[in-house]
């Protein structure tokens, strides 16, 4: 396992699953403009390692997915200038939301304990998020006279609507699992006690997937968003021409003939 010097980020590739995990549970598993930045350098590397077949992110223990910006770090940034503080909020922690849109393999966030503020943002950039049932979270930023800076509301409101994005910003409210499974705003939650072989259970499953079908029907969603149902058809027709051509295909199409397990090899 690759490490920071000061191990506040942790970094393991397992079964075709990279694994990143903020470790500081006694800050809450906030995080700073370092971490960022090796986030960063991590996922960068996720994403030209072809033994990375999807991405975990989580926090260590049980109690904290993480709260966000690390907060004693606060008073230093309120002495900037505004533009020092654009600067250093794109620079820095706005640099992992714009890695993570680079991302075509699966992002999966872990919510193993709270997720406040910038920690439930991070959670929110990944496709899909998995939540313990003792777990809660909240958007607390209007009750710390703050907004969310690293994405928040671009990602909420798209995954469980305007009206209740907005009462969880407007209110800073906890959530919890079974509300937040209601919600759609997270899409599986697990016990407590077995959450941790859960969310391995399901990434590996993810991981064991055709990559490139896996890859191309996550760029198939996600630019749906933002295209006609005709310019989305014809790029389907595009993708669809080179999945049928590749090696995954005739290997999962041999597999259910010979009534085995198939082996991806992501060409």
């Amino acid at each position: 396992m690759a490490e920071t010097p000061q191990d506040e980020l942790l970094f393991e590739v397992e079964n075709g699953v990279a694994t990143i995990t903020i470790n500081r549970p006694d800050k809450r598993n906030s995080f700073h403009d370092d971490m960022v930045r090796q986030w960063v350098a991590w996922l960068e590397e996720c994403k030209d390692r072809e033994d990375v077949k999807a991405i975990v992110f989580t926090g260590a223990g049980s109690k904290s997915f993480s709260a966000g910006g690390d907060t004693s770090r606060f008073k230093d940034k309120a002495e900037q200038t505004p533009l020092m503080a654009k600067e250093g909020m794109t620079r820095n922690t706005q640099s992992l939301a714009r890695k993570v849109a680079e991302i075509d393999k699966p992002l999966i966030a872990a919510i193993n304990g709270m997720a406040v503020g910038g920690g439930l943002d991070v959670a929110l950039m990944c496709d899909v998020r998995l939540m313990s049932a003792s777990a809660r979270v909240a958007e607390t930023y209007a009750k710390m006279g703050l907004i969310p800076g690293v994405g928040g509301a671009w990602f909420l409101p798209r995954i469980v609507g305007e009206a209740a994005a907005l009462d969880m910003f407007w209110t800073s409210r906890w959530v919890d699992a079974e509300e937040a499974l209601s919600l759609g705003l997270v899409n599986r939650v697990f016990p407590e006690e077995s959450f941790a072989e859960e969310v391995r259970a399901y990434a590996e499953q993810i991981a064991g997937a055709a990559p490139l079908s896996v890859r191309f029907i996550k760029r198939m969603v996600r630019s749906a968003r933002d295209t006609d149902l005709l310019n989305h058809l014809d790029a389907l027709s595009s993708h669809i021409a080179l999945v049928r051509t590749s090696e995954d295909h005739k290997e999962a199409v041999a597999a259910f003939k010979d009534k085995r397990k198939p082996v991806f090899k992501g060409r």
